[in-house]
C-alpha cells in the first residue's frame, strides 16, 4: 500500500475503507471484509455509531494493531474540552484500542478550540498519533489553523473528480496539512461512475471509471476512503495501484470539476440550524 507522510512523520495509507452510512449492525462484517481484501486504513466516527463494530472486526482480524491505521472523529455533541476528552476515551473503548492513528474534529461547529485542546492533550499522551479536522472550508480552516498550537495534519473534505477542492489546497499547504477525501466516488453519482471521459481513459488501462477516479486522487497525494458494503467492490476499489495515469489523462480529468468546494454547503446557516436541531443543541 502506498502512503503519504504527515507533517509529524506519521505514514498514512493513501487508500482506506470508509464507514460513513454503514449501519452499525453491518460494520463488523464490512470491516472484516475490507481487512481481508487488504485495506489497512479504517475510517469511522462517533456520529456513525459503528465504532464498536469496527473495533470488534479489528480485534478479531489477527492483524497486528500497528499495521492498521484507525481514524475516528469527535462529533458536535461532544464539542468542548471536557466533553471531547470524555468522548475520546469512549471511542478508544469502543474501538478496543489504546490509541487511534488519526483523530479529527468532525465539523467546524461548536467549541472547536476546546475540542482541539483535548485532542492536543491526548496527542501528547500518545493516545493519538495525529490530529486534524474535517469539513473545514478555506476561510474557517485558515482561521482555525492560524490560532492553534499543533497545526492540523489532515483536513477531510468531500472531494472527488467532480468536486476537486482546488481552492483550499494553497491554504492547507501553508500548514503542511494533507487532504483526505470522503465521497471520493461522488457518493455513487452517475456523472462519475458512468462518465464518458473516465470510461475512455479507463479503457486504456483496463480499469473502470471508479478505479480511474480513485487513482486520480491518490496519484495527487489525496487519501481516498471509498465506502461500499459489497466485498467485490471493495476489491475493485483496492486494485488501483497497478497503473498510473499519464499527465495528459490527469489534466483531462481536472476539467471535470463541477463544484470545487463540495456539493454540501457547510457555510449555510440553514444547514447548521438543521444539524443543531437534530441534536437539540
Amino acid at each position: 500500500m502506498q502512503t503519504i507522510q504527515l507533517s509529524n512523520g506519521v505514514e498514512m495509507p493513501l487508500l482506506g475503507y470508509g464507514l460513513f452510512q454503514v449501519p452499525p449492525q453491518e460494520a463488523e462484517r464490512c470491516v472484516s471484509d475490507a481487512l481481508e481484501v487488504g485495506y489497512r486504513l479504517i475510517d469511522t466516527a462517533q456520529a456513525y455509531q459503528n465504532e464498536e463494530g469496527a473495533g470488534v472486526a479489528i480485534a478479531k482480524s489477527g492483524i497486528p494493531r500497528e499495521e492498521i491505521f484507525i481514524v475516528t472523529k469527535v462529533w458536535i455533541t461532544n464539542a468542548g474540552e471536557e466533553r471531547a476528552a470524555k468522548s475520546i476515551e469512549e471511542s478508544l473503548r469502543k474501538l478496543q484500542t489504546d490509541y487511534v492513528d488519526l483523530l479529527l474534529i468532525h465539523q467546524a461547529y461548536g467549541d472547536v478550540f476546546g475540542s482541539w485542546r483535548a485532542m492536543e492533550k491526548v496527542y501528547h499522551e500518545k493516545k493519538v498519533r495525529a490530529i486534524g479536522v474535517s469539513n473545514f472550508q478555506a476561510c474557517r480552516f485558515y482561521d482555525f489553523a492560524r490560532f492553534v498550537d499543533i497545526k492540523p495534519m489532515v483536513n477531510q473534505l468531500q472531494c472527488c473528480v467532480l468536486s476537486q477542492q482546488n481552492t483550499i489546497i494553497p491554504e492547507m499547504d501553508v500548514f503542511d496539512t494533507k487532504m483526505m477525501a470522503w465521497g471520493p466516488l461522488g457518493q455513487g453519482s452517475d456523472d462519475l461512475l458512468k462518465s464518458p471521459v473516465l470510461t475512455v481513459i479507463g479503457s486504456q488501462y483496463g480499469k473502470s471509471p471508479a478505479q480511474v477516479a480513485l487513482r486520480w486522487l491518490t496519484q495527487r497525494g489525496i487519501v481516498a476512503i471509498p465506502k461500499t458494503m459489497h466485498k467485490e467492490r471493495m476489491q475493485a476499489n483496492f486494485d488501483i495501484f497497478d497503473f498510473s495515469l499519464s499527465e495528459k489523462d490527469m489534466q483531462i480529468i481536472a476539467t471535470l470539476n463541477q463544484q470545487d468546494t463540495g456539493f454540501r454547503n457547510f457555510a449555510d446557516p440553514n444547514y447548521l440550524r438543521r444539524i443543531l436541531g437534530m441534536f437539540n443543541l
